[in-house]
């Protein structure tokens, strides 16, 4: 099976081999794949030559920190325990210190800081307003090499407009059909045709996230040694139980928790889910809330990239997070039916009408479906 992004690591690789080396900045939404490029990299490199710092599950306070960050370094210098930092100031001093100094040994030190933008959690401590900043300026002096990502694309773009120039910005693109397809794992006696198609298929019903893609991916080949039903394992993965259910209602959650206006934005992301794209005018009517307050709602989503604004109308940027809201955003939970019903609509959606009539066979015989209609 392959990676997601392999492309993708040959250019962050350039990135960091360039002279003098620049700094690349991996964005995309969640499940998109920046996390799994970054441990590639780190296989790529060397555990020993390198350090992966989840910046997300490590940032408690500077002090913590900066004593997770600083055990499992490999760069630790040979000296005697420095005492406890006396400030959080302090604390982030030692870290940017230990990210910026010379490695022992030849060549510069490599650190891989997956969602970098958690810093941002320290400004609430005494005399830590810029930590982001702070940060940056200071890699971006440093000699040694860096790969950074983050899941909040408009927060990383605003932070780093006026950046210094070593920044080098890469977007992970939704995959393509043909990478969707050399992710699947095996599927018995599925034809090359058959696979490709799926690939296709998949690749539209997930918007060609990797997360998504190796979940449903795997559900589908579950289903059957012919290859099995995408729509049918969709289905299966967003019932009450399902794997996509807690996946998607988990980075829900995160990505409101990091914005202002917790209780509206549900709201709105409630409207959407009925119906998208909306203009400002037609959210506030529906929100019974001011055309000012409701902007100002608008771009607190935004900022977290839950939705997106194209011509000045407003929709989600993940499909299946709409899709989830839908199903699962009430008093009570959705019956079986219910979500087959609501992933079938979205299927119908987002599938090419003019697909070949082999898709797949589902584990219940050796029934075929064409488009979203089953046939025995």
């Amino acid at each position: 099976m392959m990676a997601p992004h392999e492309g993708l690591e040959r250019r962050v690789l350039a990135a960091l081999e360039a002279s003098p080396a620049r700094i690349p900045v991996v964005l995309g939404g969640c499940g998109t794949g920046r996390t799994t490029l970054l441990h590639a990299l780190a296989d790529r490199l060397g555990r020993g030559q390198c350090q992966y710092v989840d910046v997300e599950r490590a940032a408690s306070t500077p002090e913590r920190f900066n004593r997770a960050v600083s055990i499992d370094s490999p760069f630790r210098l040979p000296a005697a325990p420095a005492p406890e930092p006396t400030s959080a100031r302090e604390a982030f001093d030692r870290t940017l210190r230990l990210f910026t100094r010379p490695a022992p040994g030849n060549g510069p030190a490599t650190f891989l800081l997956d969602e970098v933008l958690e810093l941002r959690t320290f400004e609430s401590f005494p005399g830590l307003r810029h930590v982001q900043r702070e940060l940056l300026q200071a890699l971006a002096d440093s000699s040694n090499r860096f790969v950074l990502t983050s899941r909040y694309v408009a927060r990383a773009h605003r932070l780093l407009r006026d950046a210094d120039g070593r920044f080098e910005v890469i977007h992970l693109p939704p995959l393509s059909a043909a990478e969707v397809a050399a992710m699947l794992p095996p599927l018995g006696e599925t034809s090359v045709e058959d696979r490709e198609f799926l690939g296709r298929a998949i690749q539209a019903l997930t918007d060609g996230r990797a997360a998504y893609v190796r979940a449903l991916g795997d559900a589908t080949a579950a289903m059957s040694t012919r290859g099995g039903d995408p729509i049918s394992a969709l289905t299966a993965l967003l019932t009450a139980d399902g794997a996509l259910t807690a996946w998607c209602g988990y980075r829900y959650e995160l990505r409101l928790h990091r914005a202002r206006g917790y209780g509206a934005l549900k709201a709105i992301l409630e409207i959407l889910a009925e119906d998208e794209p909306l203009n400002l005018t037609e959210i506030a009517q529906r929100l019974q809330r001011t055309p000012g307050s409701t902007k100002d709602y608008l771009s607190w989503l935004e900022d977290v990239d839950l939705i997106v604004s194209r011509q000045k109308r407003y929709s989600y940027a993940d499909p299946l997070t709409r899709l989830w809201v839908r199903l699962h955003c009430r008093p009570v939970p959705p019956s079986v039916d219910e979500v087959a019903r609501e992933v079938q609509a979205y299927a119908a959606a987002r599938l090419p009408e003019a697909e070949p009539a082999a898709v797949a066979r589902s584990a219940a015989g050796d029934r075929r479906v064409v488009g979203i209609i089953e046939i025995d």
